[in-house]
């Protein structure tokens, strides 16, 4: 069995996003083709998510769906690498027979040597959470001006419903030095915007801690836009406030996952927050003299919601809006304090509070959105959709979480391109490209 040509199929968060992207570094280093259509390989790799239920059904279903190339013939090895492979290691081995290898979370770097050994005829089932970043050159997968950068791994909150701490394990550092280098080699193949992620951003503890690194990084002048992601609500300081409002390239844009907003709720998710603190930490952020972008994540139907507690809820975000807000109904996870914790919330209910909190949410995202209507705004231009170009300013992350701004242009263009924003929809906005802008 010769293996020349090599897929991948990456599920899940922009974390797993980077783990996939040094994989399909180490396979190219060892001499194999990378291919973008499955049906064009010989080997495919399935980088898988094991979050909540959702996320599992469709790592399955891709799983099944690679194994049907290799059932007709044009596919000859399938190998299962992720967070689900790390959670279900035996049952994965044992029930997905189409399956020639699985690798754990931690078991990137073993991918080429997995490879071979499947090639061989054998069938390796490695885990282990992460230990390390490996320094290698990545392909990126996000286009070529916009790269994520880890720098922390494993988790250590302990949150109710949360299967990460089994899955990555706890949390460890990546070193500055170690950042630092990876970031030079990104600004060097010409990416412009880095955002910064781990499972918790803020619990970096090398000295100086998230604001040292954040200065060392725009000390460098490598990048146009500098964001955080995944900051945890009650550890966002003061100091990181100002490195975001003050440092050339570090964006004022404050990801924090508040979860929920009732002091029963937060208890009982065993969040490390209170509704007042976290209503400080907004104020303290109102009173910048810069403006600030704010986003969240929140959770409905955890154990023991009630009406009233979804009810304060509600009221909250429309009293605390947040420019970008994602939502997901509780999944109960094995192995998590919240799995078959009294107070159940059925099914249907929960996926009816979320869609009155999104459908409040689409409401308060365009009422920002129709006030930039006007506004001229440099673009990051990422591609064509139906001959349409997208992009985002630096008010969008570049996840599925945030809005595009959609460019009318007939010619080609990519990159920073000034932008006049013309229209607002719920989530996304329309423009044009505004040739004689001069400004920044």
């Amino acid at each position: 069995m010769s293996i020349k040509r090599v897929g991948m199929v990456s599920l899940g968060c922009a974390k797993n996003r980077v783990d996939s992207e040094v994989m399909l570094g180490l396979i190219e280093g060892a001499g194999y083709e990378i291919v973008s259509d499955p049906a064009a390989a010989d080997a495919i790799v399935v980088n898988t998510c094991g979050f909540i239920a959702p996320a599992k059904e469709e790592s399955i279903d891709t799983i099944l769906e690679m194994a049907q190339l290799k059932k007709r013939g044009s596919l000859r090895l399938l190998i299962v690498t992720g967070c689900l492979s790390q959670r279900y290691p035996e049952e994965l081995a044992l029930e997905l027979p189409e399956v020639d290898a699985f690798l754990g979370a931690g078991q990137q770097e073993e991918i080429v040597d997995v490879l071979r050994r499947a090639e061989r005829g054998e069938r390796p089932v490695l885990t282990g959470y992460p230990r390390t970043f490996p320094e290698v050159p990545r392909i990126l997968t996000t286009g070529g001006k916009s790269a994520y950068l880890k720098i922390g791994e494993g988790c250590d909150n302990r949150c109710a419903y949360c299967a990460i701490p089994m899955i990555r394990g706890p949390y460890f550092n990546r070193p500055v030095d170690s950042v630092l280098r990876e970031a030079q080699d990104l600004m060097d193949i010409g990416v412009e915007e880095v955002t910064l992620i781990a499972q918790d951003t803020t619990r970096y503890d090398e000295p100086g801690g998230l604001p040292e690194l954040l200065r060392a990084l725009a000390r460098r002048d490598y990048f146009k836009w500098i964001r955080v992601l995944y900051a945890y609500p009650g550890r966002v300081t003061d100091e990181l406030l100002s490195v975001m409002e003050e440092e050339k390239g570090v964006l004022p844009y404050l990801d924090i996952p508040i979860q929920h907003v009732t002091d029963r709720m937060l208890r009982r998710m065993n969040r490390h927050d209170t509704r007042s603190g976290i209503e400080t930490l907004l104020a303290r952020v109102e009173r910048r003299r810069t403006p600030f972008v704010l986003r969240t994540t929140l959770m409905c139907g955890f154990p023991g919601e009630t009406d009233a507690d979804f009810r304060e809820m509600l009221a909250f975000i429309g009293d605390h809006p947040f420019q970008h807000l994602g939502a997901f109904a509780f999944s109960p996870e094995e192995g998590t304090a919240a799995f078959g914790m009294d107070g159940a919330v059925p099914e249907a209910l929960a996926e009816e509070r979320l869609g009155l909190l999104m459908e409040k949410q689409r409401a308060i995202s365009r009422g920002f959105l129709e006030k930039r209507v006007g506004e001229i705004t440099q673009v990051l231009l990422e591609g064509r959709e139906e001959g349409v170009l997208f992009g985002r300013s630096w008010r969008e992350a570049p996840d599925d979480a945030d809005g595009r701004i959609y460019v009318s242009a007939m010619e080609d263009l990519a990159g920073f391109v000034p932008v006049r924003l013309t229209e607002a929809a719920d989530y996304d906005m329309m423009g044009e490209v505004c040739h004689d802008y001069a400004g920044q």
